[in-house]
């Protein structure tokens, strides 16, 4: 965890352009790894963001003073937390705003009556697979991707509040 001081608070519709800012910042790498650029958190419009952010969101922002360096959407389904879009600044990425995104969005999932957190990401991130590991969650199912990459759905039991 780095040493100056995060704060983390809910994410708003007010948010949409930085955390899409944040968001395109942070895929980049994302898209290097895969050899594409053609994927949904580099392509969404404003709108998209907008439109994802006041539906039964359950999401966080990290700031550091008045700039953003980590935004993770999630929604509940039911009893699930369905936690999507998880971005890091990079220059904060390794850091630990990872994990206290994570905590916090399933800290809100369990008030709200989530008994379980579902995310995924791609066979080739391993970064992200390390962190999902690390706070908990365990694959549950691979999908078939074109180009021989596959989507690595992960799970993980949440306490209720």
């Amino acid at each position: 965890m780095t040493d100056m001081q995060i704060e983390v608070r809910d994410i708003r519709v007010d948010d949409a352009g930085e955390v899409m800012t944040l968001q395109r910042a942070a895929f980049v790498s994302e898209a290097q790894i895969y050899g594409s650029a053609d994927m949904p958190p580099l392509t969404q419009t404003l709108d998209e963001v907008k439109w994802e952010l006041q539906d039964g969101n359950v999401g966080c922002v990290a700031l550091t003073g008045e700039r953003m360096v980590g935004a993770l959407r999630a929604r509940i389904d039911g009893d699930l937390l369905l936690v999507g879009r998880i971005a890091i600044a990079p220059d904060m990425q390794g850091h630990g705003i990872g994990s206290l995104l994570l905590d916090a969005v399933e800290e809100r999932g369990a008030r709200a009556g989530a008994r379980e957190a579902e995310l995924f990401t791609g066979s080739l991130s391993e970064a992200n697979l390390r962190l999902y590991e690390r706070q908990g969650y365990r694959e549950t199912e691979r999908v078939e991707e074109e180009g021989g990459t596959q989507q690595v759905f992960m799970r993980k039991p949440i306490a209720q509040a």
